[in-house]
């Protein structure tokens, strides 16, 4: 199997992941990997360990490979670390962005509006994915990029909840979003690290409810509280 061959299941079996195709913490068919693809065993295996390496898959020793899980410690820490790296991570790129590197954000920046008016959530998202990725890139930092780019795995699959809006209020949050995406690029071109902090915390307190929406479980129906009520009366 050749490099490129290799490289494009890998992709493939990343945007799955991301968009929760494969879920979180689900078993991997290799066997049906390889029919799928079109590829033995061998080469799959050595994707899955590349995928392992960038935080993706987890392999187990005798039990084959699962998908990356998202249960409760992870998202403790996940929810912990994000908003420091993030913000980091956009001072710095306001410090070190070079004109080309603004201009592939912009770049990125039309497509996820676009993507965004058509409602295409899975598109949404990993456009959304690559732009946090770019202003990793002009961060120019390769200790805060490893950790933002394992972290970008987890918010990617947490943002599907985001991107598909159940009411208007949900659909005016994202157009919010594309809106804060502009100022930060604004912020980042200007040179302005203090006011892409500023910006970045925004972004990260109007997604962080609904992707907490993951982890919290849905409210009981009245009706059921309602029979919990007066069974508590006898």
């Amino acid at each position: 199997m050749s490099k490129q061959n290799k490289a494009i299941c890998a992709d493939s079996l990343r945007n799955r992941i991301l968009s929760l195709d494969l879920e979180a913490g689900s078993d991997i068919d290799e066997v049906g990997l390889s029919h799928e693809y079109g590829i033995s065993r061998t080469p799959l295996r050595e994707i899955l360990h590349l995928l392992a390496g960038d935080g993706y898959v987890r392999l187990e020793e005798n039990r084959g490979a699962k998908v990356a899980s998202m249960d409760l410690s992870v998202m403790r820490v996940f929810f912990q670390t994000a908003p420091l790296v993030y913000c980091t991570v956009a001072r710095q790129a306001a410090e070190c962005r070079t004109s080309t590197q603004v201009a592939a954000l912009k770049e990125i920046q039309r497509a996820f509006t676009a993507s965004a008016s058509r409602g295409e959530v899975g598109e949404t998202a990993l456009l959304n994915h690559r732009f946090h990725e770019q202003i990793g890139q002009m961060a120019d930092n390769p200790y805060l990029m490893a950790s933002l780019k394992r972290m970008l795995i987890d918010h990617t699959r947490l943002s599907q909840t985001f991107f598909n809006p159940r009411s208007k209020l949900d659909q005016n949050r994202i157009s919010q979003s594309v809106d804060q995406h502009d100022a930060m690029i604004s912020a980042i071109e200007g040179g302005e690290p203090s006011l892409a902090i500023d910006l970045t915390l925004q972004h990260w307190d109007l997604s962080r409810n609904e992707m907490e929406k993951y982890v919290r479980p849905d409210p009981l129906p009245i009706d059921v509280i309602s029979m919990k009520d007066r069974l508590n009366a006898f």
